[in-house]
């Protein structure tokens, strides 16, 4: 085989020469005088196995020329049918340019002589237009952006251009919304739009608008419509936290596609598709909110004080209640029994963290689904029944029932919890304090209705305050009260004026351990419930009248040389127990009551040179001599001389 392949190389191809060359080449073949005597048995044999393998080559050859045949064939028909297409497209576009001028000519032809040619041209057109849109939806379903666009620019001086826009819409949403986020597949489909709208229409964002268009006003309105319809009237939180997050969903969608170009004004645009799913809903948004926080923050107060078995008494206000009560403050007169609240505050750090959150979450909706020309006035009606059911309901009903529950100042064990209420309402103001100023203020703060806030908390703040004050007060009184009951018990005038002079251990007395431990105690429940200045102004007060109490039981006693003793080591006690108030002025108090009690011991030669020393010079002379009368041994001339 590999000889007959050389052998055919050779062009022009000669038979003659052929067989010359194959006998040459063969062994024995050779007549003229070669290296071996011709053989012609081997010869014929050689001819014979040589004309086989051509007989093999041919049927090779010839396989594979009938293959390309087929081939050739093959591509030729494909050839024909294209340039047959092309042709073809081609007469769709010069006949749409026809039937459009044929079109736009029959306009101007009157009609009663030109029916017949009118109505042909007419159906001609809309065959026409028909098909073309059929062919752009087959396009699409194909994915041939190329043929998209040529059909389109055919279509685009037809009337149909619009029905081919609205195909396109539709079929492009098809399979658009697999996944469980609504929202999610409409921004995933806007933007696979946008990136391909342009190499299809000639007027790209107005295509893409239509599209947003159809998927707000169809898609997002009938979803929104499922998920809010069902509950509007049967639950109002689910419906204002699907309501909320609908709109804040929609909203962010909104800013996703002001990415695009949509033409002029998308702002505008957007917003009117906005408005357009959920007005009807959002007209009347207020009413729920407050309808719906107003029943909350009931039922939160409801449950607290059922919690408590505690039947909420309504706390007169105005008449002979009001003016019962403003006598029992200025008097602390008992007028009616007092409650026995048993130690029960009626403040709930639970109750006001709960009420705050609610009415957080009301700000934040409030925020967000408000026109902003509304949005001050609303914050505003929040802000009411926050003061309505945190400030009036809940503290001002504690304060009111903590004032009652203070006992009259004679009252003896009385138990002064009164400070409890005073050490969570101060928690609590913080508390709300924070919120007026985290969420309402943002809402508010550039509007008429700011003064309107500020104006209604200073009022209720200052409301509380003087609940407070007075609370304050009268329980400062009744600690005095309690301090003048163990001086009373413990007391002894023996104490002053001991039987046996000789015998008397110097120290302070029962009566005055007592009453500073009692003191002690007060001094740190009020460290405690209070914060910042108010310690102090609460210390200074109790120390004023601690101070007056210890002044005025002292000047009950007549004091024996030894009593006197007695007396300045109960006194130095007292100042000690100042001393824990941290008040300089409390403090002063003392250190000269301590230094008046050295009157009472002092040798009568030295009561002008102790009058007139420093701690004393500056006190009015009847205090001083006060003092020297509480002496056993002051009727005697001698030292009635020396004082005078």
């Amino acid at each position: 085989a590999h000889f007959s392949v050389e052998l055919f190389q050779l062009e022009p191809f000669v038979a003659d020469e052929y067989i010359e060359r194959l006998v040459w080449r063969t062994p024995g073949g050779g007549s003229r005088g070669g290296p071996e005597a011709f053989d012609p048995k081997r010869l014929l044999e050689e001819f014979v196995n040589h004309i086989q393998e051509l007989q093999i080559m041919d049927e090779r050859i010839q396989r594979k020329v009938e293959k390309l045949e087929q081939q050739c064939q093959k591509e030729a028909k494909e050839f024909a049918k294209k340039v047959q297409e092309l042709q073809k497209s081609n007469q769709i576009k010069e006949a749409a340019d026809i039937i459009q001028k044929l079109h736009l000519i029959a306009q101007e032809l009157p009609f009663d002589r030109f029916s017949e040619v009118k109505s042909k041209i007419a159906s001609k057109y809309h065959d026409l237009e028909c098909q073309l849109i059929q062919e752009f939806t087959s396009a699409q379903r194909r994915g041939e952006i190329s043929r998209m666009r040529e059909v389109a620019a055919v279509l685009l001086h037809f009337k149909g251009y619009s029905h081919c826009v609205d195909v396109y819409i539709k079929q492009c949403q098809e399979g658009a919304y697999l996944r469980n986020d609504i929202f999610e597949d409409a921004a995933i489909l806007c933007q696979r739009v946008n990136k391909q709208v342009g190499d299809i229409f000639s007027n790209p964002e107005t295509v893409l608008a239509k599209l947003i268009q159809n998927v707000f006003e169809i898609k997002l309105q009938s979803f929104v419509k499922e998920q809010l319809e069902e509950c509007r009237k049967s639950d109002a939180e689910q419906y204002l936290k699907n309501l909320y997050d609908l709109y804040t969903r929609t909203t962010n969608l909104s800013s996703k596609l002001m990415e695009f170009n949509l033409g002029t004004d998308k702002q505008t645009f957007l917003s009117k598709l906005i408005k357009s799913i959920f007005i009807s809903y959002l007209e009347n948004y207020i009413e729920v909110e407050t309808g719906y926080l107003k029943s909350r923050s009931a039922m939160i107060l409801q449950r607290y004080y059922d919690s408590k078995n505690h039947q909420k008494r309504s706390i007169g206000t105005g008449g002979i209640q009001d003016l019962k009560e403003r006598i029992r403050q200025r008097t602390n007169l008992p007028l009616g029994p007092s409650i026995d609240t048993h130690g029960e505050t009626f403040l709930s750090q639970e109750v006001v963290v709960n009420l705050l959150q609610e009415t957080k979450q009301a700000f934040e909706r409030c925020h967000r689904l408000s026109d902003p020309s509304d949005l001050p006035r609303n914050a505003f009606r929040i802000f009411t029944i926050l003061v309505e059911f945190l400030c009036i309901e809940h503290i001002d009903y504690a304060l009111e029932t903590g004032l009652a529950g203070i006992p009259s100042s004679d009252s003896r064990n009385a138990n002064l919890y009164f400070l409890d209420v005073v050490q969570q309402a101060n928690t609590i103001f913080h508390l709300f304090d924070k919120q007026f100023n985290d969420h309402l203020m943002p809402l508010i703060s550039s509007s008429p209705k700011l003064s309107e806030c500020l104006q209604k908390k200073k009022e209720i703040i200052e409301q509380m305050e003087m609940k407070l004050d007075t609370g304050i007060d009268r329980t400062l009184n009744c600690m005095i009260g309690q301090m003048k009951h163990i001086l009373a018990a413990e007391q002894k005038k023996t104490d002053f004026k001991p039987e046996d002079e000789n015998n008397v251990l110097i120290q302070y007395t029962n009566a005055c351990v007592k009453v500073c431990a009692y003191v002690r105690k007060q001094v740190e429940k009020i460290k405690n419930s209070m914060d910042g200045k108010n310690v102090d102004t609460v210390l200074m007060e109790l120390g004023v009248r601690f101070h007056r109490l210890i002044y005025e039981h002292l000047q009950q006693y007549s004091y024996s040389c030894m009593g006197g003793m007695l007396a300045i080591c109960d006194v130095a006690e007292y100042r000690k127990c100042a001393k824990d108030f941290k008040i300089p002025m409390v403090l002063h108090l003392f250190d000269t009551l301590h230094a008046l009690c050295n009157l009472l011991v002092v040798a009568p030669d030295n009561l002008k040179q102790v009058c007139s020393g420093e701690q004393l010079a500056n006190l009015d002379k009847n205090i001083l001599h006060s003092f020297v009368q509480l002496r056993a041994d002051y009727r005697s001339a001698r030292l009635a001389r020396h004082f005078s």
